[in-house]
């Protein structure tokens, strides 16, 4: 993801928490245009999701905590921007959010997205219903599918090919790989997710620009806070 947004100013922070009436308190983790996203969802999520980290040294095990509390911040972010987006997209409003119950990450997603996007989405029925509507929305030329299945015939070895020992590397003569008819629609599922996963990216990185955060709350890259560190 390309650049960070800004830190809220003390101002800003000052100026909707007294406007919720409710003191620090209410005290907001960000804001995302004139709205307030409140401490409390960050703190359900850091409640929901375990640390990671296995730090020991009081300085480290406290850092890596405020760390998991700006992450913890990157993750409702998304969720409230997708909200917004699917609200402009006249999606169906999802159900609301329980932390408690967020779906379980594979390392593969986390690999391909990142911890923050592949907890997002599973956090974020929002998250979910709009990236499934970008998906929606891509269309994979016919061209690109069939120059995917060239390019990579070594995926998609017989089971009799691999059975023999067959170089997937080397000549593969036609009976060793599954004809492009059996996985064409494999393949184009696959550059399709791929491309509405950018299409979300980009997204994201236009919807969390305007974002203003609250001190400690920053993103975990930000150079701005001394504990910063660009892993997603």
């Amino acid at each position: 993801m390309s650049g960070h947004p800004t830190a809220v100013g003390d101002d800003a922070v000052r100026r909707h928490a007294a406007g919720a009436g409710d003191g620090a308190a209410r005290r907001p983790a960000a804001l995302v245009g004139d709205e307030a996203v409140p401490v409390e969802r960050v703190d359900a999520l850091l409640a929901a999701v375990p640390a990671r980290d296995r730090e020991t040294g009081p300085e480290a095990l406290a850092r890596a905590e405020r760390q998991r509390r700006r992450w913890a911040t990157q993750v409702v972010v998304t969720d409230e921007l997708a909200r917004r987006a699917c609200a402009e997209r006249g999606l169906t409003p999802p159900a609301e959010v329980t932390p408690a119950r967020v779906l379980a990450v594979s390392a593969t997603d986390v690999a391909d997205l990142g911890s923050i996007v592949a907890v997002a989405l599973a956090h974020s029925p929002a998250a979910r219903a709009l990236l499934a509507a970008l998906e929606a929305e891509q269309t994979v030329p016919e061209r690109a599918v069939r120059d995917y299945y060239d390019r990579n015939r070594d995926r998609f070895l017989t089971r009799e090919a691999l059975r023999l020992g067959a170089d997937p590397y080397g000549d593969l003569g036609p009976a060793d790989v599954l004809p492009y008819a059996e996985v064409r629609d494999e393949i184009a599922w696959e550059l399709r997710r791929a491309v509405a996963r950018q299409a979300f990216f980009d997204w994201l990185d236009r919807a969390r620009a305007a974002v203003e955060y609250a001190p400690g709350h920053e993103h975990p890259g930000d150079p701005s806070h001394p504990d910063h560190e660009h892993r997603h």
